[in-house]
C-alpha cells in the first residue's frame, strides 16, 4: 500500500427530523433518498478507507463500495476492540475479489481470534476501560495508508470521534420524516448551559428531499 498521506477524517450520518437513525427494530433502510445515498457513495470514493463500528457490521453486513459514483473502492475498516466481529460476515467474510478490509482488534483480544480471510489485514490497537481512543485509530490507519478517513457509522463509534475531536468535518444527512422513536443519532457528552454547546461553522445544501449539514469540526 501506498505510504500515508496528510490526515482528513470526516464523519456522517442520516437521521430524521426528530434525531433518529432506525425504528425500535433497527429498520433504517432507507431513512434518506436517493439523492442523499448518492453523496455517500461520493465520499466513498473520495477517500482512502470507510471506517464502521462491530455493531454496524454485525447488524448491517455492509458492503462498503461505490456502487452510485465512478471511482474506486476504498479500503474498508472495522473498529473491533474486543474481538467480536463474526468472520463469515461481510465485509471480513471471505470473497472473491473482496477489496482489502482492515480488522481493527484490541491487543488482548488479537490472540483468540481465528485465522483472518486472505483479503483482511488486521492491526491492532489500545484498549482501555474506555474503549479505543479515536485519535489512535486515525494514527494506526494512517500508518497502513489510510490518511483520508470517513467514519461511516454506527451511532455510538461516530459519537465517540465527535466527542474525542477526531473529526475534520462532518456531514448531517435530515430526511423530511418523524419516527418518534427508534435509535437516536449523535450522543455527545451532556452540557449544563446551552452556551457550552457545540456551534461550529456550517453550510447547508439541498439533496433532494434531504438537507445536508456540512460541518466544520477543526479550524483547518
Amino acid at each position: 500500500m501506498a505510504a500515508a498521506r496528510a490526515r482528513f477524517a470526516i464523519g456522517q450520518i442520516g437521521q430524521s427530523l426528530d434525531g433518529r437513525i432506525c425504528t425500535e427494530n433497527g429498520d433504517s433502510h432507507f431513512i434518506n433518498g436517493d439523492e442523499a445515498l448518492i453523496h455517500l457513495h461520493r465520499l466513498r470514493a473520495l477517500v482512502d478507507c470507510v471506517l464502521v463500528g462491530v455493531g454496524t457490521m454485525i447488524a448491517d453486513a455492509p458492503r462498503l463500495s461505490v456502487r452510485r459514483v465512478a471511482g474506486s473502492n476504498p479500503v474498508r475498516a472495522v473498529l473491533d476492540p474486543a474481538g467480536r466481529a463474526p468472520l463469515d460476515r461481510s465485509p471480513l467474510a471471505a470473497g472473491l475479489d473482496e477489496p482489502e478490509t482492515l480488522h481493527l482488534v484490541g491487543r488482548d483480544a488479537l490472540k483468540g481470534l481465528a485465522p483472518a480471510a486472505p483479503h483482511v489485514r488486521r492491526l491492532t490497537l489500545t484498549a482501555g476501560a474506555d474503549g479505543v481512543a479515536p485519535l489512535e485509530v486515525l494514527e494506526v490507519l494512517a500508518s497502513a495508508g489510510c490518511g483520508r478517513v470517513l467514519v461511516e457509522g454506527g451511532a455510538t463509534t461516530l459519537s465517540r470521534f465527535v466527542s474525542a475531536g477526531a473529526l475534520d468535518r462532518l456531514h448531517v444527512l435530515v430526511a423530511p420524516l418523524l419516527i418518534g422513536s427508534g435509535r437516536a443519532g449523535l450522543s455527545l457528552p451532556p452540557v449544563a448551559r446551552l452556551r457550552d454547546a457545540l456551534r461550529p461553522p456550517m453550510r447547508r445544501f439541498t439533496l433532494g428531499d434531504d438537507v445536508l449539514f456540512d460541518i466544520a469540526l477543526s479550524a483547518d
